[in-house]
């Protein structure tokens, strides 16, 4: 479906990155893998990926730094795919949120989308190329949640972003969408699971559907707009969240 497709994948060595940039390559794409980790610690991640494109290649790259951003995106032949997945999450109570956390939060989740994403923007209009960009989002960008509130901002932050780039980038033929998963047993989500128990107490409450969703599920959601199928689908937010962005009643 996605043969001949060069790919870009940013926070590719996380849980959702990797299975973005595995479903890719599974699809035909060649993957370009970036991360802030360094290659000797992101072997398996790179491996697992390497099993459906042997080519794949992976950079350390820190998506706050531009004019890394910019060397990296100016050094790739082609580019027709790009998935702006990297970010953070550290939960605090709004009224301890640290300056740093809340600039840590903006700098990496939303300013490092406009970094990739303007950077790979242009390249696809100088090589005329109709290309698609992905955001990662999150079903938390438009309902509060407690604790995350540098977070939930950011993610409402990334679906403005996506919305203005869809506009202005149609011009050009250029599909711009963003997924927004739900809570997702891996990733983020699956560390504030693990470490975080008021975190899971929420959790066990909120999902319709009941269990928390898979990187496969949301990797899968990445080919679909990677793909023909949403040839005419541009500044959408797909929400993957098992309902639990429905209003939840006490039964």
């Amino acid at each position: 479906m996605l043969e001949g497709k060069t790919a870009l994948v940013t926070g590719a060595a996380g849980d959702l990155g990797n299975a973005m940039a595995m479903h890719l390559a599974k699809n035909g794409a060649s993957v370009i893998m970036w991360d802030v980790k360094p290659v000797d610690g992101a072997g398996d991640r790179i491996a697992t990926v390497q099993e459906f494109d042997s080519t794949v290649t992976y950079q350390q790259i820190d998506v706050r730094d531009r004019s890394a951003v910019d060397d990296a995106i100016a050094s790739i032949d082609t580019l027709d795919i790009v998935c702006s997945n990297a970010g953070i999450v550290d939960a605090q109570p709004f009224l301890e949120v640290t300056q740093e956390n809340w600039q840590n939060h903006l700098d990496i989740n939303l300013t490092g989308c406009f970094n990739v994403c303007q950077s790979a923007a242009r390249k696809m209009v100088a090589d005329e190329t109709q290309g698609r960009i992905i955001l990662t989002s999150s079903w938390v960008s438009s309902i509060p949640w407690p604790e995350i509130t540098p977070y939930t901002v950011s993610k409402a932050g990334v679906n403005m972003l996506t919305k203005q780039m869809a506009r202005e980038l149609s011009t050009y033929g250029i599909r711009v969408n963003a997924i927004a998963p739900g809570i997702v047993k891996a990733g983020l989500a699956g560390r504030q699971l693990r470490e975080e128990p008021q975190y899971a107490a929420r959790v066990a409450k909120v999902i319709p559907l009941g269990d928390p969703g898979t990187p496969t599920e949301i990797a899968e959601a990445v080919v679909y707009l990677a793909s023909p199928q949403t040839a005419y689908m541009t500044g959408s937010i797909l929400t993957l969240d098992g309902g639990c962005s429905l209003f939840q009643f006490d039964e």
